[in-house]
């Protein structure tokens, strides 16, 4: 269905990779090395994932039928950007500040080809239980979430029995809203 693109997956993250082969779309991942994931402090939390993912993309030059899709996710709490942390001194931190509550995950991707570029963002809504010390403790010991945002994969063990209630895509959360990606292709 997508032949008419060579579908390239712009990212080394493990679970990108696994929700874009869930497409059944066939794509390689091409990955450049040390892009910065900063943004401007002024700029409206709903928009930072979008403009990190766009500057993703200007990294990456698509030639001929090439497709780029790049993509950057945040976990917001109130106005407060979670993005990954630092050490696990920082993942429990977050982890405590984001137990009992609900809090967004937004996903920005850039689709580039030669021709034309096209941002979109999702967002969803996460609630968790309020969790012991125990158990962020265990998660952050047993996991080490330093490569996600909010310190946390929904997908792993503290998704398993923290989450109750989630509004929107699953696999938004996860980093990749692969519906979107899926319905933004087609359209091209």
């Amino acid at each position: 269905m997508f032949e008419n693109y060579k579908i390239i997956l712009a990212s080394n993250s493990p679970r990108r990779k696994e929700l874009l082969a869930g497409l059944d779309i066939a794509f390689e991942v091409k990955v450049v090395p040390g892009i910065e994931e900063d943004y401007p402090q002024n700029l409206p939390v709903e928009e930072i994932p979008e403009y990190i993912s766009r500057e993703k993309a200007s990294a990456y030059r698509a030639v001929g039928n090439e497709l780029i899709i790049t993509a950057d996710t945040v976990v917001v709490l109130g106005k407060e950007v979670l993005g990954k942390p630092a050490d696990d001194a920082g993942a429990i931190t977050m982890l405590r500040k984001l137990s009992g509550k609900t809090h967004r995950v937004i996903t920005g991707v850039t689709l580039t080809t030669a021709a034309r570029q096209r941002s979109f963002h999702v967002t969803t809504e996460v609630t968790f239980k309020s969790f012991t010390e125990e158990e962020i403790l265990y998660y952050v010991n047993r996991y080490h979430p330093l490569d996600k945002a909010g310190a946390y994969g929904i997908q792993e063990w503290i998704g398993y029995i923290g989450v109750t209630g989630l509004k929107g895509s699953f696999f938004n959360v996860m980093g990749l809203p692969v519906q979107r990606i899926y319905e933004e292709i087609a359209r091209l």
